[in-house]
């Protein structure tokens, strides 16, 4: 596998490993946005009505249930004979990978939006917010760890799952693991798998970064890190400042 990765061979050209890396990072991203698009109002919208919590859970079991490749080669089947071009491979994709990721996203949206303190709700709306302006600026703001948490779960399992298309004659990682079993050349498999690994890890980490980054301090343990650190500080200084010299007795 060491060999298979060191050699400058497999890093050129259309099927090189910074090619197929493109790919397989298009993919995802197209698969993402989509979910997204569809996953996140419809989490906010059943979130802040509480209509259609039912729905939820329904959908979200129905569509891990589904099989991944058996939905891919059913839908290659239905849609391939509509289009000449790879978008009768791509589209089958791009949909299978969609909906693996909408269930995460879905229910994290509404579970955030369910999961906020009604007492911020109450205060907003006794200060005149309205409903759009209270799901904005206090709901959303609360929600946002267990949204970015279920698009980290999704962009997770779109990464790993996104090898699929290979299997469809598309490109991305999922070639070096395609290829290599059809020419048993387990170096090859062993270091496509790796590079998924590598690049879920990557992701995971680098949302794990962003969510530290844009979510409230108040609502994660940097508040209690920023409190220490302030009353840290604040011992040091009264440590440091220098006691006046007592008065001299007049006895």
């Amino acid at each position: 596998m060491i060999d298979f990765l060191l050699d400058g061979a497999h890093w050129t050209g259309p099927e090189g490993i910074p090619a197929l890396l493109l790919q397989h990072l298009v993919y995802t991203f197209l698969a993402l946005f989509a979910a997204a698009l569809i996953a996140v109002p419809l989490g906010l919208y059943i979130g802040h009505t509480g209509r259609g919590a039912v729905v939820v859970a329904g959908l979200a079991n129905s569509l891990r249930a589904l099989p991944t490749i058996g939905l891919l080669i059913l839908l290659v089947l239905v849609i391939a004979p509509s289009f000449s071009s790879k978008l009768a491979y791509l589209i089958p994709s791009l949909i299978v990978l969609v909906l693996l990721a909408i269930p995460p996203i879905l229910t994290n949206t509404y579970a955030g939006i369910r999961s906020v303190d009604p007492a911020a709700v109450d205060a907003a709306r006794g200060m005149g917010f309205r409903s759009m302006r209270i799901l904005t600026e206090v709901e959303m703001p609360c929600a946002l760890p267990l949204m970015l948490s279920g698009v980290r779960s999704a962009v997770l399992q779109i990464v790993s799952t996104a090898t699929v298309a290979a299997y469809i004659s598309l490109g991305g990682l999922g070639r070096l693991l395609i290829d290599g079993k059809a020419q048993s050349d387990y170096a090859q498999m062993a270091a496509g798998a790796v590079l998924v690994s590598l690049l879920a890890l990557a992701f995971d980490l680098a949302i794990g970064f962003l969510t530290v980054r844009v979510v409230s301090p108040g609502l994660t343990r940097r508040v209690r890190s920023v409190a220490t650190k302030r009353s840290g500080s604040d011992d040091t200084a009264v440590a440091a400042r220098p006691t006046s010299a007592p008065e001299p007795s007049l006895i």
